[in-house]
Order: C-alpha cells, then sequence, then structure tokens
C-alpha cells in the first residue's frame, strides 16, 4: 500500500525501477489498461473514491449495510485491477474466469448488503445457500487478498482456517463446523466486518485519497530537494538526505517498499557516488524507509486502528509515538554520519546541492499536512472531516504551479488513484479481520496467551522476547495496516496480561510487526534497495537491521518504562529530561554499533559506550546518572587519545 508514489528527477539508474517494485511490491502489479477501457475502469475507482467520501462524511446506513457494499466495491475493484499472477498481461483483457469471480465475489456480499436487516434478526439459523454465499463471499476476499498483498498474510489466515475447521471448534460434523466459521466470520461483527475493515471504511480510506491528491501537488520531489538542501552538503549528505526525506515522507506514506524504491531511485546511486559501500548505501534508505511507518500523523495508518482497539484519542496516539519515532531516526542519522566519518566522505559539492532561496517559497506545500495536524490535534474537527479539509487545501494549493495544477484530468487520476490504493490496504484489513474472528472463535487467542505467559512465568522480559520472535514472523512481508490488526489481536494481549500498560504493549508489538521489511528472510524493503544498488541482499538485510537498532531497543523501554511515552509522567520537566537523554543514549548506542565516536573505537570502549547508552534510553534519574558517567568516560578518553594523535 502506498498513499503516493515519489516523483524523482531523471537520473540514469542501475536497473528498471518498475522491475524492482513489480518483484517487491505486490500492489504494483496491476493489470494494463489502455484507451477507453482504462477510462473505464478508472472511472469506476473515482466513483469508489467519491463514494467512500460520502458515505464517510454524511450517510448514516446502518453498519452491517455500509461494511458490505464497501467490501463488495472492494473485491470487484480487485479482480478488475490485479491479475491472478504476475508476469506479462495482455493490453485490455480480463480472463472468464476472473469475470465470474468478480462477479460472484461482489455479488456476495452485496446478497448480504440488500438483506442485512433480515439476516440480522434470523439469529443463528442459517439456510444452506447462505452458508454456501459466506464461504463464496470469503474466499472470494482472500484471493483479492492474494493478488493485491502476497502470500504471507494468506498463509497465516489459512493456517488458522485449517485449526478451526479441524481441532479448534467442538462441533463433530466437517458442516456443522463450516456453518458456525461462515456465520461467526462472514455474518457477524467479529470477522471480516470487524474492527480493521471498519476502522478501514471510516478513516483510512479518506486518508488514502488525500495522499492521491498530496502527491500530485509534487510535495514528494519538494522533501528531496529540500532535505537535499539542508543536509546533502555534510560529510555523508546523500545518506542524510534520505534519512531526512524518509522521515518527512513517511508523515503521510503507508509503504515501506514504495519508500525505498521512490527515495532510494535517487539517494542509493548519490551515496554510492560520494563512497559509500552498496550494501550500507541500499540499508540506510531501507531502515529509513521502513521508519516511515512508526513516524506520525499516519503511521502507515496504524495510528487509526490503535485508537480504535485501544480505546484513546486519535491525537494522543500521535503524540505519544512522537519521541519513540525521533529516537529510531535520530539512530539512524548518527550511525550513518559515523560511517562517513568513519570512511571520510564527503557531502555533495555547492553545484550538486539545489539552492535553499527557490525552494523555501514552495512551502506553501506543507499547507495541507500542517492544516491536517492542526484540526486533528486540536480536536475542531472529526477525523473524516479534518481529512477533508486537506483534500480540498491539496486542491488549491496545487494551483500555485502551472506543471501540478489540479484540472478536471488531474481530479479525475487522483481519485482513480485513491481508489485503486484502497483495495490493498481493505483486502488486508478484511483478511486480519478473519485472522482475529479465528483465533476468537476457537479460543487460540487464550491459548497462546496463556503459553507464552506459562513459559515466560513472572519475568516480563522473557514475555516482551518471546512476543517480539511472534511479531516479527507473523509481520513478514505483511503490510502496515494488517500487520498491525494481527499484532494487536495475537501478540498484545500477551503483554498487557504480564502487567505492561496496554498503549505500551500495542506500541510494543507495532514495532516489531514493522521491523520485519528489515529482517532476513523477508526483508522486502532491504531487498528492494539492494536491487537498487546492485548489492547482496542478504547483507543489506543485515546492515538495515542494525542501523534500525532504535527499533529493537525502543520498544523494550516503553514497554518497561511507559514514561517514554509520556505515561505517568510527572510534568514537562520530566519529559524533556527523557528527550534529551534519550537522544543521547541513541547516539552512545550508534557510536558503539559503529565502533567511531571521535575515532576508532576499540572494543572495551563499545562495550562500555552501549552500556551507557541503553542506560540513558531507560527512563530514571539512576539510570541516567549511571549512562552520563559510562558515556561521559568513553567521550572523555576519545577526546584525550584524539588530542595526542593530532600533535
Amino acid at each position: 500500500m502506498a498513499f503516493f508514489k515519489k516523483k524523482q528527477p531523471q537520473i540514469q539508474e542501475p536497473m528498471d525501477l518498475d522491475a524492482v517494485m513489480k518483484k517487491y511490491d505486490q500492489e504494483s502489479n496491476v493489470r494494463i489498461w489502455e484507451g477507453k477501457a482504462q477510462i473505464a475502469v478508472n472511472a469506476v475507482l473515482a466513483i469508489f473514491s467519491l463514494f467512500c467520501i460520502y458515505v464517510t462524511l454524511f450517510a448514516t446506513w446502518l453498519e452491517e449495510l455500509r461494511l458490505t457494499t464497501f467490501v463488495a466495491f472492494i473485491v470487484f475493484m480487485g479482480y478488475l485491477v490485479f491479475p491472478a499472477r504476475k508476469g506479462h498481461q495482455r493490453i485490455n483483457y480480463i480472463p472468464w474466469y476472473d469475470v465470474i469471480l468478480m462477479v460472484c465475489g461482489s455479488g456476495a456480499f452485496l446478497y448480504f448488503a440488500f438483506n442485512a436487516r433480515s439476516i440480522i434478526q434470523q439469529g443463528s439459523i442459517f439456510e444452506w445457500y447462505q452458508i454456501v454465499i459466506g464461504i463464496v463471499g470469503i474466499l472470494s476476499l482472500m484471493e483479492v487478498c492474494r493478488r493485491s498483498v502476497g502470500l504471507p498474510i494468506l498463509i497465516v489466515a489459512s493456517a488458522f482456517l485449517v485449526y478451526a475447521l479441524g481441532w479448534g471448534l467442538s462441533n463433530p460434523s466437517l458442516w456443522g463446523k463450516l456453518n458456525y466459521s461462515v456465520r461467526y466470520l462472514f455474518y457477524g461483527k467479529e470477522g471480516i466486518l470487524s474492527t480493521p475493515i471498519n476502522v478501514c471504511s471510516k478513516f483510512i480510506v479518506v486518508f488514502i485519497i488525500f495522499g492521491a491528491f498530496l502527491e500530485r501537488t509534487g510535495i514528494a520531489d519538494f522533501f528531496i530537494k529540500i532535505s537535499n538542501s539542508i543536509v546533502g552538503g555534510f560529510s555523508g549528505g546523500p545518506a542524510k538526505v534520505a534519512v531526512v526525506a524518509s522521515a518527512l515522507e513517511g508523515t503521510v506514506s503507508g509503504s515501506s517498499v514504495a519508500n525505498t524504491v521512490g527515495s532510494g531511485s535517487v539517494t542509493i546511486p548519490l551515496m554510492k557516488k560520494t563512497g559509500y559501500k552498496p550494501e550500507f548505501a541500499a540499508a540506510a534508505e531501507a531502515a529509513a524507509s521502513t521508519g516511515g511507518q512508526i513516524m506520525p500523523p499516519i503511521m502507515g495508518a496504524a495510528a487509526f486502528l490503535m485508537a480504535d482497539y485501544v480505546g484513546v484519542p486519535y491525537s494522543n496516539i500521535v503524540v505519544r509515538a512522537i519521541l519513540p519515532a525521533v529516537l529510531y531516526f535520530a539512530g539512524v542519522f548518527i550511525t550513518v554520519h559515523l560511517e562517513a566519518k568513519k570512511e571520510g566522505l564527503r557531502g555533495l559539492t555547492r553545484e550538486e546541492l539545489p539552492r535553499l532561496k527557490p525552494l523555501l517559497k514552495q512551502l506553501y506545500l506543507l499547507i495541507p499536512l500542517a492544516l491536517l495536524i492542526y484540526l486533528v490535534g486540536t480536536s475542531q474537527k472529526s477525523i473524516q472531516y479534518a481529512a477533508a479539509l486537506a483534500i480540498v487545501a491539496a486542491i488549491v494549493v496545487s494551483m500555485f504551479n502551472k506543471e501540478t495544477r489540479m484540472t478536471p484530468k488531474r481530479l479525475f487520476e487522483a481519485l482513480a488513484a485513491g481508489g485503486k490504493g484502497m483495495i490493498t490496504v481493505a483486502a488486508a484489513c478484511g483478511v486480519a479481520g478473519i485472522i482475529a474472528g479465528t483465533l476468537t472463535m476457537t479460543g487460540l487467542a487464550n491459548i497462546m496467551i496463556n503459553g507464552i505467559v506459562t513459559l515466560a512465568g513472572n519475568h516480563v522480559i522473557i514475555a516482551l522476547f518471546l512476543t517480539m520472535l511472534c511479531c516479527i514472523v507473523l509481520g513478514m512481508g505483511v503490510p502496515t495496516t494488517a500487520n498491525y490488526c494481527i499484532m494487536a489481536a495475537t501478540c498484545a494481549p500477551i503483554l498487557v496480561r504480564m502487567g505492561v500498560p496496554q498503549l505500551a504493549a500495542h506500541f510494543f508489538v507495532f514495532y516489531f510487526g514493522i521491523v520485519a521489511d528489515l529482517t532476513p528472510p523477508v526483508a522486502l524493503a532491504a531487498y528492494a534497495g539492494a536491487a537498487i544498488a546492485q548489492a547482496n541482499p542478504m547483507k543489506t538485510a543485515f546492515t538495515a537491521t542494525k542501523l534500525a537498532i532504535g527499533a529493537f531497543i525502543v520498544p523494550y523501554v516503553f514497554a518497561l518504562n511507559p514514561a517514554m511515552l509520556f505515561i505517568n509522567t510527572s510534568g514537562v520537566g520530566e519529559v524533556v529530561l527523557i528527550c534529551i537523554t534519550s537522544i543521547v543514549g541513541i547516539f552512545a548506542v550508534s557510536a558503539s554499533l559503529e565502533g567511531w565516536l571521535l575515532h576508532h573505537m576499540p572494543v572495551w570502549q563499545r562495550i562500555v559506550c552501549l552500556a551507557g547508552g541503553l542506560a540513558l534510553i531507560y527512563p530514571g534519574i539512576v539510570t541516567d546518572l549511571v549512562g552520563v558517567g559510562l558515556v561521559g568516560a568513553v567521550a572523555a578518553v576519545q577526546f584525550i587519545t584524539r588530542k595526542q594523535q593530532l600533535q
């Protein structure tokens, strides 16, 4: 899923970027429509976007009617846009079996929509044909998910369904198990029509449309240029540009792979040109782009889901996500800086840097984002209404530039792009609902929770470690939104049972679900970066994991001491102290892993610096004093030896 795809200056690339996207980003494998057929398909997608805006802002439909109509559209468009397999596609062609799947699949959900009231009133007695319709609906949605998202999430869902039909349900007959499963997962509110698809249809869709409009204002290119202008001239400038640009783009983006390929198409060749090794260049871009998923205010759309799951205002989630996200990007930025110093790398020359003054005149491009953050942060408007106003603002700012001006054609294209972007997210949310529903229906969730809690005993740190492993495995190759839905249903309750505050538990599982895009063996963002850099994929993945060390440390800290999430803090002074000590701590940890501060660090200094950095990251007066002492000692030794070397 990507809220927008970045448009970059045309430069000579080492390989076809479209091929990279199609290989590592399932959403890029679409049918080829041209001419009148393309107009017709885009019209369907644009109508769906308008439908979503209308329903979200104005309609007061019965919830079952709203959700089933929404999913029916998703299934219909899914088969219209995504072919059954990758590879060369015939132009303006859809096979007969896809037409049947499209009609039957969307028809199953429309049957529910048109008969919603009577189905609700009939209780638990369902006719055989209603069960068959439910089976068709479930399988058709799962197939759309396979085409648009990929196999990993489908394998997880299928495994849980097989467990339910084989051993998880007490009914002795297969038909009885099927009957109960379909009633629960298709017609009930604990399966497909549960929280993920509900939040998707209410909130996420409007932000996807907003991203499609924002793309057409040229903001992605602006982020790259402004980052280049600010940090490109420093030592190892292109790598720092990758970090800053990805942090900016991450505020509205929702795909690690799309981020990596979009900004990496510019930054990775420049990093290699200035002396970074190919693996490091690809890893830096992948680590920074993956971090975009944890960057407020969108957080890969998971912020809205988290608000609903935890039961706190959306603005509350965004505020508490700021410090961990800053620490993550600070860790990546510091590491690439130290790598540049260690290797003696230069930045871009003045001639290669874009001029800052002309770019400052384009700051108006930030108006839609600023308006969105202000409206949501002050709770003056509902989230949906705030996003709708931000869409209008994006249209207005596009008028300031002739190249980006929102003509009727561009307006039509933006609506169509928004509709297409919803397919992947909604399909993933629907299947995530199936997974969560199956866990609840069979009681497997409680079995998993009790198993890990028993294994961990009274040791929270063991439960955190086991939960981390579960999150990384379950999150492999799964999009951000569905990723979080699965983690919230399977892993977060484990930590809550162990006494971790609910919000901290949800942040913990979200972070470790996201880093699956960097950790081998399914490190899609790292592999995409490696393809652009022509680097070794596995070395790139391990290097990216090292660069993203903040994502492995910070969650443990706020799980054990939620003060980092500004939970149970005594006031502004404590919050400021936590921010300062955490940033110094992440600097020390990065220096330790890189083996460089003012000059090369021997092993003992790296160990002491790592211990001091971890102590500083963990909030608390005692740990802060210990951390300052250890890091200060290493810094003093480094300063003295550096001075001696220069004499």
